[in-house]
């Protein structure tokens, strides 16, 4: 007679680990899905944070409404005496926003020992038309007191600057049109010529070239024998000068 035991409560053991394996297993989607979750918001509240603080033309207009008249002004002033400051002013913008951003630390006076970029050998003597931002940081302080960053004044010069020089640009060549016409009017009255051709055979051109014509200073001839090409200016060679800092 085989002895009988009373019914127990645990379960097999294969039971316990198929249970414990399904619970850790919705643990971890769990897990994964509120990481989901989390990076899901940290994302919206960035793209939020990101259109708040997108450019706009229009951030003055309450603040200093003259803002972009007054810098205008002291720029067609300066342009008056220095033709050049236009050019200037965008370039000194591209070197502000070149390095870490457009923060107007380009502006910045060396203090303490501590050259500022304006100062440093790539920009000292090279890098102008510093005076004319101060002048419009002056005028802008006058109209309204501690509204107008620095940064924003050399990035609405260079604004201005390019508007101001594509408006000469247009008014230039409206002017010039006339003058542009009669020239192709002229030329066209003029008898064709025959293009002058060397005279020897075309193989043996480099050759003599490089022999009797290549020459310290002096330019080689034949590429301006070709067809439809420049004709050789006797004379001595034109110098270029670069201009000089103040």
């Amino acid at each position: 007679m085989q002895p009988s035991f009373p019914p127990s409560s645990h379960q097999p053991l294969a039971n316990n680990m198929s249970s414990s394996s399904s619970s850790s297993t919705r643990v971890s989607q769990l897990g994964i899905a509120g990481l989901a979750a989390l990076l899901a918001a940290v994302c919206l509240l960035h793209a939020g944070g990101a259109a708040a603080a997108e450019l706009c033309t229009d951030y003055y207009d309450c603040t200093c409404p003259d803002a972009y008249k007054i810098v205008q002004g002291v720029l067609v002033e300066a342009h008056q005496s220095d033709p050049r400051i236009f050019a200037s002013l965008i370039r000194l913008h591209f070197h502000d926003c070149f390095v870490q951003g457009c923060d107007g630390s380009l502006l910045l006076d060396t203090f303490d020992g501590m050259e500022s970029e304006k100062d440093a050998r790539p920009n000292n003597g090279s890098a102008r038309g510093f005076e004319v931002v101060d002048a419009a940081k002056a005028a802008l302080e006058d109209a309204c007191p501690g509204v107008v960053s620095c940064a924003d004044i050399l990035a609405i010069a260079a604004e201005i600057s390019v508007e101001l020089v594509l408006r000469r640009a247009r008014v230039e060549r409206v002017a010039g049109e006339a003058g542009q016409l009669h020239v192709q009017q002229s030329r066209r009255r003029e008898p064709t010529r025959p293009l002058r051709r060397p005279r020897c055979a075309e193989s043996k051109v480099p050759e003599r070239h490089a022999r009797r014509y290549y020459r310290p200073r002096r330019p080689l001839r034949w590429p301006h024998f070709r067809p439809r090409a420049m004709p050789v200016r006797h004379g001595p060679a034109v110098q270029l000068q670069r201009d000089e800092p103040a």
